[in-house]
């Protein structure tokens, strides 16, 4: 009889985790499992689901290495029984497990479900708190308790004084929390120059066997592997740490917000996928990140913004998404409806930037967070699609998502969903945005600069006719159709009084124009 099984889920990845504390070879044993579920219970993108077989099987080679008992199951098994309950059922009956032992999970679907296995076995189940992350999820309860609203900004500032983080005393180095104002600028009109290349780590015969397999099993997932470059170990995490610090940090700031077609890496860091498997540490990045200002290798605005997005907006969400759930998968409450348009799986869409961001997420599994939030999430807004249904696009199509910290930066920040409602009727934004983040073309076109809207047959200046763009027409229609709502946000007052300067006719003119891309007869690729 073993006296713990140690269960190790896909983005676990970490050797030293709080389910590892008082391992003991002699008694105890890691599960690990690789499951079809897992790739279909939302249709994953073939990048995403060879990242993280990848990911395990090395993972597991480490705990082989270093003598540590493991029950490993591989998908392509034919005993394999499809989920992960299925097959910790098993694993419980056959091993004769006295216990089960498991860190914090990633997923509320997946801990329900080891909670109901281990329940209906009537083993007890050990679950440790993560000590992956900066703060707890009861440190966050904390934090959110007894407030009106709750705002990432000052729970920001809270961890930047608990953990000595860009601190002089008690106070932020440089004399200010944010440095918004120096960063996010758009490239010029010769464009980004010669940006740093992307770390890439060719296939070994390990990952080599996952891609063949993800092709032949998944044949008719979203996305292709041809580029699969994508660290599989933490040494090769390391690697891609260190070269983002020296190589592109200093700039990062600087052009985080910045566009450029055909440009899917620039200079932002691609670390999101493995801190979020655990083959990296958020303290270990965030340290790397402020020796390099006190190195005098990269300035302080750019590194606060990048240390922001750590401590700052990582660990928020993931507080947000285990205080809240499940209901908060659920809300909804611009109430809209439409269906998600079939092209954001193939990117065959004429509007340009949608092309080029979706192009590259379907060939990278990657896109940067303007990209998501600015182009493919602000388009689902404006059109008024399901959060649901974009949510289980987004957890499909890249390799850094994981439900807790993708849910409530889609539900949240891009589809402004999980505002308070009271009944049928929205009262309040949510705890993600204090507006929703709704703009036109014109702002991709200011940070494309220019080179998207160039090349593209739309016009981001006009909201009527053949050749608006429909981000713009949109854009206008959104106002319309949420004017009573919006009118009640004071971010949002000078947007709305804009609205009444438009005619009875201009506004019918976008009405009918917004039908016309609703119903898809304007923007998919004919």
């Amino acid at each position: 009889m073993l006296r713990n099984l140690v269960i190790v889920l896909g983005d676990q990845l970490d050797n030293t985790s709080s389910a590892f504390d008082g391992f003991d070879p002699a008694q105890d044993a890691v599960w690990m499992a690789e499951v079809a579920e897992e790739s279909t219970h939302i249709w994953s993108s073939k990048q995403r689901i060879a990242l993280f077989l990848a990911a395990m099987r090395h993972f597991a080679k480490g705990l082989r290495d270093a003598g540590l008992p493991l029950h490993y199951t591989r998908l392509d098994q034919p005993d394999n029984r499809g989920s992960l309950a299925a097959e910790l059922q098993f694993a419980i009956k056959n091993l004769a497990a006295h216990a089960l032992v498991i860190s914090g999970a990633g997923d509320f679907r997946v801990y329900q479900s080891i909670r109901a296995v281990a329940k209906q076995a009537g083993v007890p189940l050990d679950v440790r708190e993560d000590r992956h992350f900066f703060a707890t999820v009861r440190q966050f309860a904390d934090h959110a308790q007894g407030r009106k609203s709750l705002r990432m900004e000052y729970f920001y500032r809270e961890m930047r004084r608990r953990h000595g983080v860009l601190m002089d005393g008690d106070q932020p180095t440089g004399g200010q929390w944010n440095f918004d104002a120096e960063n996010r600028e758009a490239f010029g009109k010769t464009g980004p120059g010669s940006v740093p290349a992307r770390t890439t780590f060719a296939p070994d015969a390990t990952t080599q066997e996952v891609i063949d397999l993800v092709n032949t099993r998944f044949a008719s997932h979203p996305g292709t592997l041809d580029s699969f470059a994508w660290p599989v170990t933490r040494a090769q995490a390391l690697q891609s740490l260190d070269a983002f610090i020296q190589e592109r940090l200093p700039l990062f700031g600087r052009y985080q917000d910045a566009l450029w077609p055909g440009e899917a890496w620039l200079y932002h860091s691609h670390l999101s996928a493995a801190l979020n498997l655990k083959l990296l540490n958020p303290r270990e990045v965030v340290a790397a990140a402020e020796a390099a200002y006190h190195a005098g290798a990269a300035p302080l605005a750019c590194v606060e913004g990048f240390i922001r997005q750590i401590l700052g907006w990582r660990e928020y969400v993931r507080g947000i998404y285990w205080t809240q759930m499940p209901g908060y998968a659920e809300r909804n409450a611009l109430n809209a409806q439409e269906a998600l348009p079939a092209w954001y799986w193939t990117g065959q869409t004429d509007m340009a930037c949608l092309r080029d961001a979706i192009g590259q997420t379907l060939a990278h599994g990657y896109s940067h967070h303007i990209q998501r939030l600015m182009v493919t999430g602000l388009f689902a807004l404006l059109l008024g699609v399901q959060p649901q249904q974009v949510h289980a696009w987004y957890l499909s199509v890249y390799v850094d998502a994981v439900e807790w910290v993708e849910l409530p930066n889609t539900l949240g920040m891009a589809m402004y969903a999980d505002g308070v409602k009271d009944g049928e009727r929205s009262v309040g934004h949510g705890p993600m945005a204090s507006k929703p983040y709704i703009a036109t073309g014109k702002y991709i076109e200011r940070m494309g600069s220019k080179q998207h809207c160039a090349g593209c047959r739309f016009d981001p200046a006009q909201r009527e006719g053949e050749r608006a763009c429909p981000f713009t027409t949109l854009y206008w229609d959104f106002l319309a159709r949420h004017e009573k709502l919006l009118a009640a946000n004071p971010r949002m007052a000078l947007q709305v009084r804009n609205l009444a300067r438009l005619s009875d006719t201009q506004k019918q003119a976008v009405a009918e124009r917004a039908a016309a891309i609703r119903s898809g007869a304007v923007g998919a690729s004919t």
